[in-house]
Order: C-alpha cells, then structure tokens, then sequence
C-alpha cells in the first residue's frame, strides 16, 4: 500500500466516527451542534440537519474507506482505520461534554 491510502484510511475512521453521534441524534429527533449551528460548532442544529450532516459523513468514510483499500488482508489498514476512529471519539467526547443539558 502507497503512503496515501493509510491517509484514507485514518480519515475514514474519522468520519465514519462522527457519523454516529449525529445521525443517533437527527433520527431520535434531538438537537446537535453540527457545523451549521449559531455559533459554528457550539450551537444547536435541528435533527434533519444532524441526519444529513451524519449521511454525509457515512458517505465521505464510506468512499475514503475504499480509496484506503481496508481489508482483512491488510491488517495494518484496519490498525490506521481504528486509530481514526478512536482520534475522532476523543475529540468529540472533549468537544462534546458540555453541550448538551443533563
């Protein structure tokens, strides 16, 4: 594998990451701050909003994951894909952890 799909490879565990929390809040009909919030990031989205922005992520990490070539037989793609999964989580629990009411 060249140098460039392990880069594939870690973006698409980033993204396939950031599918997750905003398409579990748009479906359950929950606010969220997405990109488009007031302020960016900080404020909160209206579910269709999170449903198209955790689509859009599904496909960007579904179309990264193949240019990656993540497969069985290349154990070190799945390692680099993982990383990005776990990078990803942690900023978004960091990000994340005051912005919704308890």
């Amino acid at each position: 594998m060249k140098w460039y799909h392990y880069i594939a490879c870690f973006f698409a565990g980033m993204f396939l990451a950031n599918t997750v929390p905003h398409f579990i809040h748009g479906v359950s009909g929950d606010p969220f701050p997405t990109p488009w919030s007031n302020p960016p990031g900080k404020g909160l989205s209206p579910a269709p909003i999170n449903v198209y922005w955790g689509l859009f992520n599904l496909i960007v990490g579904y179309i990264l994951l193949r240019v990656g070539k993540v497969s069985n037989q290349r154990v070190a793609s799945i390692i680099v894909l993982f990383i990005g999964i776990i990078v990803m989580s942690v900023m978004l629990g960091f990000t994340f952890q005051n912005k919704m009411p308890h």
